[in-house]
């Protein structure tokens, strides 16, 4: 259930920078993409060593 949780946040974040972008809002969307790359990559580097 905890990996179920991460994967909701970074889908969450992705929706959100796309629904930011397509309203102009091109420093969120920004903002938002880049922190769902990051997350993304820790949860997988977490996943990966244990």
């Amino acid at each position: 259930m905890k990996n179920f949780n991460k994967d909701i946040m970074v889908g969450l974040l992705f929706i959100a920078g796309i629904g930011s972008f397509i309203s102009g809002q091109f420093i969120i969307s920004t903002v938002l993409f880049a922190t769902a790359a990051i997350y993304s990559n820790i949860v997988m580097r977490v996943k990966l060593n244990s």
